[in-house]
């Protein structure tokens, strides 16, 4: 089920339920806030406020608003996601599938690969399933750029390396 639908229906079960929905909407589903939200709704932000805390009950021309607005954002991501290629354990620590970045709501897919052929294959199918751009590993993200006509950025693991390295020292004494 589409997340308008799940709000929608939310607001059919009662008062409630629709501010939770909402509430998981804007925060989970969207990954945004209320000021970003009421940018897309064109609602002040200080209605949505007022609405999440149950001060106030929305008329239909807002909840129309609201679910236009939803709607909107789903298209938008449905359309235009970066997909993370990388082995299985690395995309475990991806937090979110969702990420707003300058104001843009953008779905994040993964593809699981554990060579680089597997990689190789997993960014022409991305490309093919509509990515708009490709994040994946520094020993293959060359190789990538030169068959996709799509943008490619590099995963740089400082904080792993460092780790590893330290990890390898201690399994040497």
């Amino acid at each position: 089920m589409n997340i308008s639908n799940k709000l929608i229906n939310a607001a059919f079960e009662s008062d409630e339920a629709f501010i939770s929905m909402f509430s998981k909407v804007i925060k989970e589903d969207l990954n945004t806030n209320v000021i970003d939200f009421s940018k897309s709704a064109n609602i002040s932000s200080s209605t949505l406020y007022k609405i999440l805390l149950g001060d106030r009950k929305p008329n239909i021309k807002t909840l129309r608003q609201i679910v236009n607005a939803i709607k909107s954002l789903e298209n938008i991501e449905k359309k235009e996601f970066i997909a993370v290629i990388a082995v299985r354990p690395v995309l475990n620590t991806i937090g979110s599938t969702k990420k707003s970045i300058n104001g843009k709501l953008l779905t994040i897919k993964e593809y699981s690969a554990n060579s680089i052929e597997d990689v190789i294959v997993a960014s022409i199918h991305a490309e093919r399933d509509g990515a708009k751009a490709i994040v994946c590993a520094p020993i293959v993200s060359h190789t990538i750029e030169k068959i996709l006509q799509i943008p490619v950025a590099t995963i740089m693991p400082k904080n792993s390396l460092d780790e590893a390295i330290e990890l390898a020292a201690r399994k040497m004494t």
